[in-house]
């Protein structure tokens, strides 16, 4: 049986590897790529593929909400986080938002293509790092990276997400991704939320 196979990810090389290393799988049919949401949605409505690799982190919306999107509209194209963020959180919801799978993307061609394989037969795959985090990694313990910590105690001082990015040398859009993952990892919706978790967990 053939596999089709998408793509979504706003990194090219990630793209490009993926497809290096699925390339000559004779079972998988690589139908295409799409590098944000409204791209992957075109796409969904001329072609439907088996299996949507979904990076997390896109620059229009987070793979998050776009996994419930496309399940809600095509239940039948199975959903497979492809993500850098081994964090409970980011797991959880996308297995909520009806996610087939999570692979991080340090994950072997071995672990894809088990994954390819057990997401075609209707089962759940996650790499093992990622089942690991399931497993053992207390439901409230927040991770969060160097530039993570440096953008909340920005958004704490009261700095838009354009003054935050001069004061870090990065483009706004950047900011507006570590915000949508930071309010993802504290499970909240707002800033004055956002401030009060981050208090009350000793992050500011």
């Amino acid at each position: 049986m053939i596999t089709k196979l998408f793509i979504v990810d706003d990194h090219y090389m990630v793209i490009e590897g993926i497809h290096a290393l699925l390339q000559h799988e004779k079972n998988i049919e690589w139908v295409g790529h799409a590098m944000n949401a409204s791209s992957c949605m075109a796409f969904l409505q001329q072609q439907l593929p088996d299996i949507i690799l979904m990076d997390i982190n896109l620059p229009d919306t987070s793979g998050i909400e776009l996994c419930k999107t496309v399940k809600e509209k095509y239940p039948s194209v199975n959903v497979v986080a492809l993500s850098t963020f081994n964090q409970q959180s980011f797991i959880k919801k996308m297995i909520e938002n009806g996610a087939s799978g999570y692979l991080l993307k340090n994950a072997s061609t071995k672990e894809m293509l088990e994954c390819i394989e057990m997401t075609m037969k209707g089962k759940s795959y996650f790499s093992f790092e990622a089942a690991q985090t399931l497993r053992y990694q207390p439901d409230d313990e927040i991770i969060l990276t160097l530039r993570e910590k440096e953008v909340l105690a920005l958004i704490a001082e009261g700095l838009t997400n354009p003054e935050i990015g001069k004061r870090l040398f990065i483009s706004t859009t950047t900011v507006d991704s570590h915000r949508k993952n930071i309010l993802t990892k504290f499970n909240v919706k707002n800033t004055a939320a956002l401030i009060h978790a981050a208090v009350k967990k000793g992050f500011l």
